[in-house]
């Protein structure tokens, strides 16, 4: 059993799917499926349950899994301390976010000040985030909201405000605040399901018990824009700017903005913050 093995049987647990499991590791499918068949002879019990193609992660593969991913995270943990030691500066950062454009600016002040340090960057859903940090693949995150699980933690990291586009001439064109009650019923243009942007709005208007109406689905902001101005026959040479916006904030007195979070693994489990 050896480290090498150990992380492909991580990644196969994670995808439960032996094709994106060895295009994550850069190796081939046989090599993959060979790799868990020897690791599951060593031990002398099945870690997946398979029916023809698919593969599930069994009750000795989770049990397992959970061991892996300790020991895998104090080994790494171990080597980052030993560079630590040995001074100088350098290393690789793994950072997960749900939109690169948080980072864009804050990288390159990064960069310019630590330029011996590699960082890489995923781009990821919540949920996808908090199970690699679980599996200690990424050592922090940049969320909207903060992530909730066992050993992580929570940072905010600033307030802003939600806005809400409009066309010209639309009821709440100019206002400088709008209540999201007064959005129940609302036609709205909003990403896929599963988009960060999404995610957001849709737990914004839970918690204020609203339900707006679903008009149009977009895969992106910029289509989001122009399908906007177009429905509602605005210009849309510029459609990022083609209709005023007002600033949206949840009813009731203390209720706060939208965040930007950083949050970690930490090894003692503790609650958020």
């Amino acid at each position: 059993m050896d480290l090498l093995s150990l992380r492909c049987f991580q990644v196969v647990a994670r995808h439960e799917h032996i094709s994106r499991a060895a295009a994550e590791l850069h190796v081939a499918q046989p090599s993959v499926s060979r790799t868990i068949a020897r690791l599951e002879a060593e031990l002398g019990v099945p870690l997946f349950d398979r029916r023809g193609r698919r593969i599930r992660l069994n009750q000795h593969g989770a049990a397992f899994l959970r061991r892996v991913d300790r020991a895998l995270g104090e080994l790494e943990d171990g080597r980052r301390e030993l560079a630590d030691a040995a001074g100088g500066e350098g290393g690789t950062v793994t950072v997960a976010t749900e939109t690169l454009l948080t980072l864009a600016g804050l990288l390159a002040g990064f960069r310019a000040a630590h330029p011996g340090v590699d960082v890489r960057l995923h781009q990821a859903s919540a949920d996808a985030m908090a199970e690699r940090l679980r599996t200690r693949e990424v050592d922090f995150c940049l969320v909207s909201r903060p992530l909730t699980g066992p050993a992580l933690t929570s940072v905010e990291l600033l307030r802003e405000d939600v806005l809400l586009a409009v066309p010209t001439g639309h009821r709440l064109a100019g206002q400088e605040d709008v209540d999201l009650a007064v959005l129940d019923g609302e036609p709205f243009i909003t990403p896929s399901p599963g988009h960060w942007q999404r995610t957001l709005a849709d737990w914004l208007f839970a918690r204020a018990g609203v339900r707006p109406r679903s008009s149009a689905k977009a895969t992106s902001r910029a289509r989001s824009w122009t399908s906007s101005a177009r429905a509602w026959g605005s210009p849309c040479s510029r459609p990022w700017h083609a209709t005023p916006a007002a600033a949206a904030r949840s009813p009731g007195p203390g209720s706060p903005p939208p965040t930007a979070t950083a949050c970690s693994a930490s090894p003692a489990t503790r609650t958020p913050t």
